[in-house]
């Protein structure tokens, strides 16, 4: 899991640094409202992959019900 949000953070470094400069803003009109739109965008999807990556929780390993320290198995009898 942490792989592919590890993975796809980079993607959204590699777009940025590639489209950041040949975004223009002083164009005015439907140039500026589209570079705006798609940065926020692609910082939309950065935060979330950072926030996904930072906020998983740890995986635990399970122990099966015969190894449980404690527990004993209980019979029932009809």
């Amino acid at each position: 899991m942490k792989q592919r949000l590890l993975l796809c953070l980079l993607l959204c470094g590699v777009l940025l640094y590639y489209a950041a400069p040949r975004l223009s803003f002083e164009q005015g009109g439907a140039q500026s409202a589209f570079a705006g739109t798609w940065l926020a965008f692609a910082f939309c999807a950065a935060a979330g992959n950072l926030t996904g990556m930072l906020y998983t929780p740890k995986k635990r390993k399970r122990i099966s019900k015969e190894k449980r320290p404690g527990k004993k198995r209980v019979h029932y009898y009809q």
